[in-house]
Formats: structure tokens, C-alpha cells, sequence
């Protein structure tokens, strides 16, 4: 399931530079994850980075964007290669 930045969000930009997939960009009035690019860093690290530095935990499951590990991984791969 890829990720979505909620209105809780400060606008900081701390979990940009965290995203392996560059998948996080500025939005109109906050900071928008792409779920075409999110794969949650699932073949990079255990956990997703930008939820570990959102200062105000506004970094949240995404329930229109529901995609199983394996998915997530393929979607990583197709982006990166192997």
C-alpha cells in the first residue's frame, strides 16, 4: 500500500530527502506523496524512512492505494531494475 501525507503535515520537507523513489513532492498547501512511485521503501530498508522523520506523524497508509509486499517490490524493481 503506498503512503499519503495528511493535513497534519507542517510542511518541513524532512521526508523528502528520505524517499528512495523520489516519490514525495511539494504539493498546493502540503507535501504529496506519489503512489505510483511509493513503495513504502520496501527493498531498501524495514520500515518506511519519511513516516520515521515526520516530526508530527503525518505520513499514513493510503486506503485507495492498497498493494500487497510482493507488489510493492515489483514496483521497486520496475523502477530501479534488479
Amino acid at each position: 500500500m503506498a503512503l499519503i501525507i495528511n493535513e497534519e503535515c507542517i510542511n518541513c520537507a524532512a521526508c523528502v530527502s528520505e524517499c528512495p523513489n523520489e516519490a514525495i513532492s511539494e504539493g498546493d498547501t502540503i507535501y504529496v506523496i506519489n503512489p505510483d512511485l511509493c513503495t513504502e521503501c520496501v527493498g531498501f530498508y524495514d520500515e518506511p524512512q519519511c513516516v520515521n522523520v515526520c516530526p508530527v506523524d503525518a505520513i499514513v497508509p493510503d486506503p485507495n492505494h492498497q498493494e500487497s509486499k510482493e507488489a510493492l517490490l515489483e514496483k521497486k524493481i520496475r523502477i530501479h531494475g534488479e
